[in-house]
């Protein structure tokens, strides 16, 4: 897992597809689908570590750019 499309993909697995519009309120949504999944223990801690990362960084460059 390298991008947010690919935590897309994991979120997709377990039926979850989200899509706003509002790129920053969907890293938001992500990162508290993940959260869900990792309490549930649906997903190992690596996994929801790396897309946590993932969702952070991008959630910056976004912030960094406006």
């Amino acid at each position: 897992m390298n991008t947010v499309y690919d935590i897309q993909q994991l979120l997709k697995k377990f039926g979850t597809f989200i899509y706003i519009g509002d790129r920053m309120a969907e890293l938001e949504l992500m990162e508290m689908e993940l959260k869900e999944l990792y309490d549930s223990q649906f997903i190992r801690r690596e996994e929801y570590t790396k897309a946590i990362l993932i969702l952070r960084k991008e959630a910056a460059q976004l912030r960094d750019n406006q």
